[in-house]
């Protein structure tokens, strides 16, 4: 009888063990659960923040891509001299830039423009240069020799070898401008017939670093192109 008894007791002391086991057991998951609840949902929070400031980012870009072209900051026109070089008479800024500029002349001689230069030590370019990098060597003294595919080779050729012997100057093809060969300085531009047009040495002896620069002794070396 009394062995009954101790069986019976020991039953129950099991089960009532397995019971607070099984409390235990569900208590921690309960825990696991709701933290695990809790990273998701702070992961959604930070994702829809994420996602948000991304959007919010490419809004940004977009209007800023949607801008176009600034402004070259030049107010003025064009006024001639006697022998035959062009003045622009008014404002010429010199902002620093990173986009695209809406120059008022082509080629321009001066405005805004970006803060890296195109190299002008002499330099002759095959393809056409950005304006912007352009500009900035102007900026810096040089004279810019530019010509259209209507010029004739051989002014080409001998205005390609005037560059190369002169710092301070550049040369590239440039098909929007009105004339096959024009010359371009700092606020100055002159069109010449050929490349032994008495212009053509009078242009660079007045213009290649001359009074016009804004930047006397700036580097044209280590530009951009």
């Amino acid at each position: 009888m009394g062995s009954a008894k101790n069986s019976s007791a020991a039953r129950k002391a099991r089960i009532e063990e397995m019971r607070r086991a099984e409390r235990a057991r569900e208590r921690r998951s309960r825990v696991l659960t709701i933290a695990a609840s809790v990273v998701i949902v702070a992961g959604l929070v930070v994702g829809g923040v994420v996602l948000v400031n991304s959007q919010s980012g490419k809004k940004k870009d977009a209007a800023s891509d949607s801008k176009g072209s600034g402004s070259a900051g030049d107010s003025g026109h064009w006024t001639a001299d006697k022998d035959g070089v062009k003045t622009w008479s008014g404002k010429l800024s010199r902002t620093h830039v990173q986009t695209k500029v809406s120059y008022p002349m082509h080629p321009p001689v001066g405005g805004n423009h970006n803060p890296i230069w195109a190299t002008c030590d002499g330099t002759v370019y095959t393809k056409p240069l950005q304006d912007e990098n352009a500009v900035h060597s102007l900026e810096h003294g040089a004279v810019w020799v530019t010509y259209t595919s209507k010029a004739k080779k051989a002014d080409v050729d001998a205005l390609a070898a005037k560059v190369k012997k002169t710092p301070y100057s550049l040369m590239s093809p440039y098909e929007n401008q009105a004339a096959p060969l024009i010359l371009s300085a700092w606020g100055h531009q002159v069109t010449v017939k050929s490349a032994d047009d008495p212009e053509v040495s009078k242009f660079f002896a007045a213009y290649v670093q001359g009074p016009q620069t804004p930047e006397p002794g700036a580097a044209c070396t280590s530009g951009a192109m």
